[in-house]
């Protein structure tokens, strides 16, 4: 079991890195929706540095629930379109 979440783990945080480093705010900086962009992309890394933390600490239940919550904020972000993913549907959950 321990290995099949460690396996788990380990694609989540590829995922999630993969996605934090391409997403980027979508509004332009003067728009009002700019903060709301800013605080989606600070939660998700604050949950991803807190999956590391977890990781680091071996309680793999709760860096896997960061790192997934890290990725949901992404999503949420991306979906609601304040955030750009760009056309990757592999990564990100798009609209349409």
């Amino acid at each position: 079991m321990e290995k099949a979440l460690r396996e788990r783990l380990e694609r989540y945080f590829a995922l999630t890195g993969k996605a934090l480093e391409k997403v980027r705010p979508s509004p332009p900086g003067r728009s009002f929706l700019k903060k709301g962009a800013d605080d989606f992309l600070a939660m998700a890394r604050s949950y991803f540095e807190d999956a590391k933390h977890f990781q680091q600490e071996n309680d793999l239940p709760r860096a896997l629930a960061a790192v997934t919550y890290a990725h949901g904020w992404i999503d949420a972000g991306v979906r609601l379109g304040l955030l750009d993913g760009g056309d990757d549907d592999q990564t990100f959950t798009q609209y349409s």
